[in-house]
């Protein structure tokens, strides 16, 4: 009698095991296609080459007036 209720509960254990993943296959199988075919970003980081100029500004050409003629016209 034992063996029959040990086998009795073993097997309705067993279909409801095999009845959940047969459910969730019916239902998740878009899904798991879906991530087998996913092909992942990857995740190598993206390299900026980035020169900086600093251009140096160009001194401006002085020409020096002559003395005397300022300070002729200033006496």
């Amino acid at each position: 009698m034992f063996t029959l209720v040990a086998a009795t509960l073993f097997s309705a254990a067993f279909l409801l095991a095999m009845g959940t993943i047969v459910w969730m296959f019916a239902h998740y199988h878009d899904k798991m296609v879906a991530a087998l075919q996913f092909e992942p970003i990857p995740h190598n980081p993206p390299v900026y080459h980035l020169r900086i100029r600093r251009p140096r500004a160009a001194q401006p050409v002085r020409r020096a007036a002559p003395a005397l003629i300022g300070s002729a016209l200033a006496a």
